[in-house]
Formats: structure tokens, sequence, C-alpha cells
């Protein structure tokens, strides 16, 4: 995709807004919850960033995707699941407190595990002679983009509360008007390679 002023400053931004407004809806004791649900907490930790990624490898290979478009699916798979998941948990009287958990501690390691599999992704499905981002650039922006603004939205969170549960409810409509912009804004961008595909 084209480098423009969007894709560059204008979609970090945004994202960072809406990983920030998730932050504020965290606590430290979201990541605690582990050591009270260990084995689910472990079992879906291995099904987020093992058993999809593997799950993405074999329809990768079903459908003999060609590289860009492998790169993207094992992209998407390492990609931690989001408040959307938690949403979804809420609604069929799952365990929102784990899902909760499995997002909190899924967006910290992503910070290191995004890099790794999109540098192998890259070496794999592109060749040797692929240009690879370098790794400590990836982690850089990744938590600039993401693991910045969490922590962030919990110290806000921690420090006045009140504040932070005023801004629930317009930064989470935010959250969703600036997410379906950018999903409107790449469609629409990305328009002659989705028909293409």
């Amino acid at each position: 995709m084209e480098q423009s002023i969007a894709t560059t400053y204008v979609l970090p931004a945004a994202l960072a807004l809406i990983m920030f407004v998730m932050g504020t809806g965290l606590v430290p004791a979201d990541f605690k919850r582990v050591l009270s649900h260990p084995k689910a907490a472990a079992l879906g930790l291995f099904n987020q960033m093992i058993l999809l990624p593997l799950i993405a490898f074999g329809l990768i290979q079903v459908f003999a995707l060609d590289s860009a478009l492998a790169i993207g699916v094992m992209l998407i798979a390492a990609c931690p699941g989001g408040v959307t998941s938690n949403l979804i948990t809420y609604i069929c009287r799952g365990d929102a407190a784990l899902s909760i958990t499995l997002t909190a501690i899924n967006s910290v390691l992503s910070v290191l595990t995004i890099p790794i599999l999109l540098t192998w992704s890259i070496l794999h499905f592109s060749g040797q002679g692929a240009s690879i981002p370098p790794p400590l650039q990836i982690i850089v922006q990744l938590f600039l983009v993401t693991l910045l603004p969490v922590i962030a939205g919990m110290a806000l969170r921690g420090t006045r509360p009140a504040f932070a549960r005023k801004l629930d409810r317009p930064g989470r409509i935010a959250s969703s008007v600036l997410f379906g912009i950018i999903v409107v804004g790449l469609i629409a961008k990305n328009t002659g390679l989705i028909k293409e595909h």
C-alpha cells in the first residue's frame, strides 16, 4: 500500500486513541486474574498466540495465497483480539473477566510476537531477498501505537477514575466511529486489490 499522510500519521493516531480508550477500561487487577484461572488463561493464550497462526498458515497452504496475501493473513492472525472479543464474551455470558485478562496480556505480548511472526512471514513467503523492516523499529512503533496508549489510559483511570468513567461512553463512540472510518478508508483505497483477489 502506498504511504500517505493518512496511513503514516492519521491511522496510527486513530489506533493510538482507540488503545487509549481501551486502557481507561483496564485496571492492574485485569492482569492478575491470570493467577486465579491459570489453566484457562494458558489455554486461551495458546489458542490466540500459537493455534490461530498455525490455522492461518494451514489456510494459506490450502488456498495457495500469493505472498502479499499470505503475509497479511499471518499478520492478522498475530494480532490480539481487542475489545470486541470482550464484548462478544459478555453477550454470550462467558467469563468476561478472563477475556479482558487475555486481551490485556496478549496486547502486551504482541509488541514482541508481531515483529517475530511478521519477520518470519516475510522471509518465508517472499524469499530471502525480501525487504524486512528492522524488528526494533516494529517493536518501537507497536509500543508507541498500542502499549503506551494503553498504559496512559490505565494511568488516567488509576489517578482520575471519575474522569475516566466520564470518558468511557464518548470514548467508545469515538473509537467505534474512528474504527469504521479506518475500515471504510482502507477498503476505498484498496478497491482495485479487493476486486482482483
